[in-house]
């Protein structure tokens, strides 16, 4: 996870219009994001995750380090997203 291939992939999804979703915090969000992001908190991913669009939606989720959005990527595809990409850390990008 976090090579230059994650890197590209997420750059190329989003350019083709995924959905770029933070998992972080709301504080964590207002202190700096990536351009185009949506902040839905992981802990409120099981209530909000409708938000990202249908499941066929792309998405790319990112945190801080990594483990919260490997959490995110993996519960989206129990709610039937298949195009997941995990960016890891924000720096990743």
């Amino acid at each position: 996870m976090n090579t230059p291939q994650d890197r590209d992939k997420a750059h190329q999804m989003v350019e083709r219009g995924a959905r770029l979703v933070d998992v972080r915090t709301p504080q964590e969000f207002a202190a700096g994001h990536l351009d185009g992001a949506v902040n839905i908190p992981l802990q409120e991913l099981p209530d909000r995750y409708q938000e990202i669009g249908p499941p066929g939606t792309p998405v790319v989720v990112y945190c801080a380090q990594g483990p919260r959005s490997s959490m995110a990527e993996r519960f989206l595809r129990t709610q039937g997203f298949q195009d997941v990409h995990n960016l890891g850390g924000m720096s990743t990008w």
